[in-house]
């Protein structure tokens, strides 16, 4: 049974930093592409960062692109999301997620969820 547990939310102010972590078990996590996905209240689940499963190629929603960086560790088996400059547009849960990089931008083909993690940030 796959497991992803997401930490590291919070509030924050705007123009503050996060770094949300994901713990994987019950996969081989380094063989598979993972990503973050958020949602806002009252809007649907957008796919924000994947990283492919060496690490070596990633991909970026423009609305996040060079404020957040997405990283793994294959022998902790973790997920991170480094999050800065953030704004009160980044408010969500935030979604750790196992999907292949060349589907991020949908929720179609996720094949397993994490819990969620809340940041809101404040102006």
């Amino acid at each position: 049974q796959v497991q992803l547990v997401e930490s590291g939310g919070g509030s924050v102010q705007s123009g503050g930093s996060l770094r949300l972590t994901c713990i994987a078990s019950g996969l081989q996590f380094d063989a598979y592409d993972m990503g973050w996905f958020r949602q806002a209240p009252g809007k649907e689940r957008e796919g924000i960062s994947c990283i492919k499963w060496k690490g070596d190629s990633t991909y970026y929603a423009d609305s996040v692109k060079g404020r957040f960086t997405i990283s793994r560790d294959n022998a902790k088996n973790t997920l991170y999301l480094q999050m800065s400059s953030l704004q009160p547009e980044d408010t969500a849960t935030y979604y750790c997620a196992s999907v292949p990089l060349e589907s991020c931008t949908t929720t179609e083909w996720v094949r397993a969820w994490g819990q969620g993690t809340r940041v809101t940030v404040s102006s």
